[in-house]
């Protein structure tokens, strides 16, 4: 019996797919693209119509021949690869490698939004052919960002040091994080004053106020002289209550998740990163295995901009709404929720693709992290069409003499959304807002009332928050810089680079991120600008609605771009700091460089003369407090291609070393410690001092707790996307929770 090949790029979304399909076909996995421009060379031919050389990917070449194997023999071939323009060029070369196999028959694009047997069925009934505009609009964008990375990439090798490199996207999004790092450095600290007071009625409740006006105007209180004058001239007033103004207010829901969106909420909810969040929804995108149900794709195409949802999935909300929370919480007419203008509109919102897998049914399927972000994605679409949350606002108005003071409360008089999704106040570096006030039922105007307590509070402006991941994207997105596809891997991709690295979840920009972003931003401003990238972002979109033509776009953005790189000179560029010290082998002057490690002094007569030694202060901050066992010299740390390591400052002509330990002994031999090591390919991995006597390695790293079932002296802690982070005895094989206590046996996990 012949049958149909359906070609996606995941083996899990294969296997979930093929559950829906049955015997009739066949469905095999690409294991995501298997083309790419070449590693070594530019790979674009800017001669002849920028066209680019791809070449199969390393490891590929048996994927490409399985899928020609199965097209030979197919009756029909589909290619199902992701729902967006990556997901599309992927399906383009799939095509281009089967050519020859089909023999004159039709292939299909089919798109899958959700993996669901009615989306599949639904999708299969409305087969097309490859969209050669959004293959094109892919292929620009690899393109110009494979251009702008080759040719500019050299110039920071030249300033700063070998093996940097510059990304058309990501080095916008560094110049953000290093704008703020200035505007934080920048920034004048300014004190100034609130007072608040406390207020009673005679046999009444107390209420809470802060002062609003004096004479009309915004009080100006900026120092603590000017606030004890005030305060002294506030309790002399008599106080009455002037005004009290009640209204309802209505608050609407949030619309459901878009790519940014979840990022944001996931990171302030979760403390998920943008990678991990993607990574998991791709996860439940694809198919999780529920029991009986087999695999199942528990929520929409996880890539999107839109906030629409199908009418059908609505009107399904809508049913289970008034069955678990009653008719009042359903609104009369279905919510609508505007997109932006610059949104492809491509796919729905990210929403749960039946109603019938709440969050507690399939909890006991999913690992801890799948079941966090899918309960997040569920609450926000059941919020996003349940009726408004209603309160009743009060505001009173206490005056006295020339001084108004200001008391606001609320009372929820209907929950309705916050029923479900609770607010909840993002990290954004904002003060928090103070505590309304409880504002007593017999209060009216007119009413004479005391002050308790008036209180003088000394505060100080504060400089814009760094970004966290979270609020760097949101940045990003209402700047138009990148795509829902881009935003993880250009946040990952600034941080593995070495340009910024995270503190407190806070984004703070490396110096050698804020040296990058200065010679990038001096040489290349029209560049590496958001309006620039935004613009670009809108090129590529032209291509993909065939506004514009694939040639137009590149041959306005290359003939600029040449001619700006090649108006700049590296050596004029070079990031040297001259110093006031002279080499203490040849008398030069020395400068301070970079070098793969981090700014060191180096002789000015390089390379005659090869002097270097660290920057003042570095060095102390490097000294261990022991002679060399050796020489008697003074040991350091020091650096090395494999990972930090203690060495004499004697070497050459001393060479002893010694590995950085974890601080506990090794588990196998019990006399070496543990060292944490790196392989050539820079993954780390685990090992005993005293090899090669003791041979003990782990490619996971040791926890030094004892076994509750076995009482093996160590556990392993492990990491997988199932089971998130856990650890495991080597030796037992059980499995137990990361924060294990090891006294307490029942906290085994099972």
């Amino acid at each position: 019996m012949s049958k149909s090949l359906i070609i996606v790029e995941s083996p899990s979304k294969a296997k979930t797919i093929n559950k829906y399909l049955g015997k009739k076909f066949m469905v095999e996995a690409s294991v995501g693209h298997i083309k790419n421009l070449p590693s070594k060379d530019l790979g674009v031919d800017v001669e002849h119509d920028f066209e680019p050389q791809y070449v199969t990917i390393r490891g590929k070449a048996g994927v490409i021949k399985d899928l020609q194997k199965q097209a030979a023999k197919a009756d029909s071939i589909y290619i199902a690869t992701d729902p967006d323009r990556e997901g599309e060029a992927i399906a383009w070369h799939i095509a281009r490698e089967l050519e020859k196999q089909l023999n004159g028959r039709d292939l299909y694009r089919v798109l899958f939004n959700e993996i669901t047997k009615s989306g599949i069925e639904e999708a299969m009934k409305h087969p097309r052919r490859i969209d050669e505009r959004l293959v094109r609009s892919q292929q620009a964008r690899r393109v110009m960002d494979r251009i702008v990375g080759y040719k500019v990439s050299p110039f920071l090798w030249k300033t700063i040091y070998k093996g940097l490199s510059a990304g058309r996207v990501q080095s916008v999004a560094l110049r953000l994080v290093c704008e703020r790092e200035q505007e934080i450095a920048d920034f004048n600290v300014e004190e100034y004053w609130t007072i608040t007071g406390e207020f009673q009625k005679p046999g009444d409740g107390t209420f809470h106020t802060k002062l609003a006006k004096i004479a009309g105007e915004t009080p100006s209180i900026p120092d603590e002289q000017s606030a004890t004058e005030l305060l002294e001239k506030l309790k002399a007033e008599q106080y009455a209550v002037a005004d009290i103004q009640s209204k309802q207010i209505s608050r609407s829901p949030s619309p459901p998740f878009i790519t940014s969106s979840l990022q944001q909420e996931a990171s302030n909810r979760l403390r998920f990163s943008a990678k991990r969040t993607m990574r998991i929804a791709q996860q439940l995108y694809e198919g999780v295995e529920l029991g009986e149900e087999g695999a199942v794709g528990l929520i929409t195409y996880m890539r999107t901009d839109s906030t629409r949802s199908s009418a059908e999935a609505v009107s399904s909300l809508r049913d289970h709404i008034a069955a678990q929370y009653g008719k009042d919480f359903v609104p009369e007419a279905p919510r609508q929720f505007k997109t932006k203008k610059s949104a492809q509109d491509a796919h729905e919102a990210i929403r749960p693709t039946s109603m019938e897998f709440s969050p507690q049914r399939v909890r006991s399927y999913l690992s801890p992290e799948q079941y966090n972000l899918y309960e997040l994605i569920w609450k926000r679409f059941v919020a996003s069409q349940m009726a408004a949350a209603k309160m009743l606002q009060k505001t009173v108005l206490v005056e006295g003499g020339p001084y108004q003071f200001k008391g606001v409360g609320s009372t929820y008089t209907f929950r309705g959304f916050l029923q479900v999704y609770d607010d909840f106040a993002a990290e954004n570096g904002a003060e928090e807002n103070e505590e309304e006030s409880i504002i007593p039922e017999g209060l009216a105007a007119n009413d004479r009332v005391e002050p308790k307590q008036i209180d003088p509070h000394q505060h100080f402006t504060k400089p814009p928050p760094r970004f966290t991941e979270s609020t760097l994207v949101r940045e990003l997105e209402a700047n138009g810089v990148g795509r829902p596809s881009t935003y993880a891997l250009i946040v990952s991709t600034i941080q593995d680079r070495g340009y910024a690295e995270q503190q407190n979840r806070r984004l703070h920009a490396t110096t050698l991120g804020m040296d990058v972003n200065k010679l990038l931003t001096t040489y290349f401003d029209s560049l590496f600008n958001v309006d620039f990238t935004s613009r670009m972002e809108e090129e590529l979109d032209t291509i993909a609605s065939g506004e514009s033509s694939y040639l137009k776009v590149m041959n306005d953005f290359y003939h600029p771009f040449i001619e700006l790189l090649e108006s700049v000179s590296p050596e004029e560029a070079k990031l040297q700091e001259q110093t006031d010290e002279k080499c203490d082998k040849c008398g030069a002057p020395m400068i301070i460089r970079w070098g793969r490690n981090g700014k060191f002094m180096a002789c000015s007569a390089y390379p005659e003369c090869k002097n270097a030694k660290p920057l003042p202060g570095e060095a102390e901050k490097m000294k261990i407090d022991e002679p060399c066992p050796d020489c008697g010299g003074e040991l350091t740390l020091k650096q090395s291609r494999y990972g930090k390591f203690i060495g004499c400052k004697n070497y050459p002509d001393c060479k002893f070393t010694r590995p950085i330990t974890l601080g506990f002994k090794c588990p196998k031999c019990k006399e070496g410690e543990v060292v944490a090591r790196m392989t050539k390919t820079k993954r780390t991995f685990y090992g005993c001092t005293r090899y090669p006597d003791c041979d003990f390695t782990s490619w996971d790293r040791p926890v030094p707790k004892a076994c509750p079932s076995c009482k093996n002296s160590y556990l392993l802690h492990k990491y997988t996307q199932k089971k998130g982070e856990f650890l495991k005895c080597p030796e037992c094989k059980e499995e137990f929770t990361k924060d294990l206590d090891p006294f307490d046996p029942s906290q085994i996990a099972a």
